[in-house]
């Protein structure tokens, strides 16, 4: 598992702000999965190196999250999976470039030997999605979850009670141990995050 950070921006609702973004590459020496490409299909690409990439994974439709991907699918040959309930996100940003595939709750994806088992966590973006791998004791959380909370919820297609619910039911019962890899800064675990259920409840009030 690599980390690759690349810098943009985001925009929705009219408005826009510079972010650093996390690129995750999960896989090995042959072939590898990109979760979120990120603004820099050129920095991804040098990255994965002559490497396979087997899929272009979107954990949800956010500018920042899917910018780069149809150039890095052009690149690589790889298929671009989306959660279908964020394809009105996708075509803001790619109106005239379909996703490949769709991911769907429980799906399981596999790279390298290693599965990534799909958790759809709606509320962040109505197709937000998590991918959960056991063996490597992570799940890469996009924007629902972060070190110190929730994703954020305000803006269009969001929603704070949604989100909370997906991450009470589908990311506190793993592991405490399970690291959080997130969308953008530090990871966490399972087990930081989720005694401050409650916290973030009370704060989104």
């Amino acid at each position: 598992m690599e980390r690759l950070v690349t810098s943009g921006t985001f925009s929705l609702d009219g408005g826009t702000w510079e972010v650093d973004n996390n690129v995750w590459i999960v896989g090995d020496d042959r072939e590898v999965l990109v979760i979120d490409a990120a603004h820099d299909a050129d920095a991804i690409a040098e990255a994965v190196g002559d490497r396979t990439v087997v899929a272009v994974v979107c954990t949800h439709a956010h500018d920042d999250h899917v910018n780069a991907a149809p150039a890095l699918a052009g690149r690589t040959g790889a298929p671009i999976l989306l959660h279908p309930d964020d394809r009105v996100l996708w075509e803001q940003t790619h109106p005239d470039r379909k996703p490949d595939g769709e991911l769907s709750d429980g799906q399981v994806l596999t790279v390298a030997g290693t599965g990534l088992t799909v958790l759809h966590t709606p509320g962040h973006a109505p197709g937000a999605v998590c991918l959960y791998a056991p063996e490597l004791e992570m799940v890469f959380t996009g924007d629902t979850l972060f070190q110190g909370g929730p994703g954020a919820t305000g803006r269009s297609f969001s929603d704070f009670p949604t989100i909370v619910d997906s991450i009470r039911d589908r990311l506190l019962p793993l592991p405490p141990e399970t690291v959080v890899r997130t969308g953008h800064g530090d990871s966490s675990s399972i087990g930081d995050e989720a005694p401050h259920l409650a916290e973030w409840i009370a704060r989104g009030h």
